[in-house]
């Protein structure tokens, strides 16, 4: 959250001035009176696809052999996938939120590519000792986190230097850089970042490194098929694993929480801010002062949050700069959605606050000078900003932010556990 007004935060309100053609493409109407239907996303695979050996294919028919090999392994019904390819959004997910998307050209979502995303992601065989999977730092009734400040790998009594990153709305960081010090340049890259690290899940290059995983990977009944299946070739390769992985991660929209629920009934693409200063008549008083406080600028009567992270997706602003955690910063850390942020137990990079109270403190009066603090966390002279705010506006604060839990993200059926119990 930040707290300073710029020049350029009304632009994160600003209206898409190719409403008339982006907006009938993706079927999205305007919400002015009555409650809109939610809005089915025009499908990202849509059209001819690049020739290119990690792109998925359309995917090829499995044998009854096949059928009956995956069904040992897995409880998945392939003659009916699930619509990853084409998520049903809600009228606010608008043509300027779907600019957003970081999904590059050569990786749009198909449906049987993030299916294979699925297995990837929740398979613990991908780690050398069998007990970690990419869920298992990233849990779905969590948020895709971890409740825990930091996560066990495959080393006993070794734990990750960083909490778990919720991912939820990973697709809309428009910079598309990932982990927290923004070190991999896209979501591609970083899929298979944990798989390598030795602490994670162990295929560092002392155990054999990625060639050591592939080599697993085909001694595995279902993936031979699988990759045939999505890529029509059994061969395996790292960038056939970073695409499938990529997909389904980019597949996990949470837009479907109270806040969303409730903005939509608002939600008028005519006004400059789209109605999010609107009162959502969903929210109680509490909740909506919170609102308030949390989407407009300082001079307008809120503390600014929204200029860095970005209704409806929450995701976070590319320009912005260090929050000032600690004096003297000079790293800028990424921030993932704040929806879900209710759930989790750890928050920051080093999980180092275990309350949303201690975030709101945080931004109220514990920011810190640094060369990369943002201008939105500073005064006019430059000092780091006090908010002052009350023990009533600190609560209300919160109260809104627990207003962006996602309840049926949680439990979605399209992004649990696809193994055989």
């Amino acid at each position: 959250m930040n707290t300073q007004h710029p020049p350029f935060f009304s632009a994160a309100f600003a209206l898409s001035r190719r409403a008339s053609v982006a907006l009938a493409a993706l079927s999205c109407g305007l919400a002015i009176a009555a409650t809109p239907a939610p809005q089915e996303l025009l499908a990202p695979d849509a059209g001819p696809r690049p020739t290119n050996p990690t792109t998925p294919t359309n995917p090829a028919a499995l044998s009854s052999a096949d059928l009956a090999l995956l069904k040992t392994y897995l409880v998945l019904d392939f003659n009916n996938l699930y619509p990853y390819a084409t998520p049903t959004l809600p009228v606010h997910y608008d043509a300027a939120v779907l600019n957003a998307d970081n999904t590059p050209a050569g990786n749009r979502i198909s449906n049987a590519g993030a299916t294979l995303g699925r297995v990837l992601f929740n398979d613990k065989r991908l780690s050398t000792t069998n007990t970690v999977a990419c869920a298992s730092c990233h849990q779905q009734a969590s948020g895709f986190t971890d409740p825990q400040r930091f996560s066990p790998g495959v080393v006993p009594g070794v734990l990750t230097s960083a909490h778990s990153m919720r991912l939820g709305n990973v697709r809309f960081y428009r910079a598309g850089s990932m982990f927290w010090d923004k070190r991999a340049p896209t979501l591609e890259f970083q899929a298979t970042q944990p798989i390598q690290n030795p602490h994670e899940m162990g295929f560092d290059a002392a155990h054999g490194g990625v060639a050591a995983l592939i080599t697993k990977m085909q001694s595995l009944p279902y993936y031979p098929v699988l990759f045939k299946w999505v890529y029509g070739s059994t061969t395996i390769t790292e960038a056939k694993i970073q695409t499938a992985l990529a997909q389904f991660e980019r597949s996990m929209i949470a837009a479907d929480s109270r806040w969303d629920a409730g903005y939509a009934k608002v939600y008028n693409a005519q006004l400059p801010d789209k109605g999010l200063s609107l009162a959502v008549p969903t929210l109680t008083a509490q909740e909506n002062r919170g609102r308030q406080l949390f989407i407009l600028p300082p001079n307008q009567g809120g503390v600014g949050c929204a200029g860095c992270h970005q209704p409806p997706t929450f995701s976070l602003n590319a320009n912005s700069l260090s929050n000032g955690l600690d004096a003297g910063n000079t790293v800028i850390f990424k921030s993932p959605s704040l929806k879900n942020v209710g759930l989790d137990k750890a928050f920051m990079h080093d999980g180092r606050f275990s309350t949303l109270e201690q975030v709101v403190d945080h931004y109220d009066r514990g920011v810190k000078a640094g060369p990369a603090l943002d201008n939105r966390l500073k005064t006019p002279a430059g000092q780091p900003r006090v908010l002052n705010l009350s023990a009533a506006d600190k609560a209300a604060l919160v109260a809104f932010m627990k207003t962006l839990t996602d309840t049926g993200f949680l439990t979605d059926a399209r992004f649990s556990n696809p193994f055989n119990p």
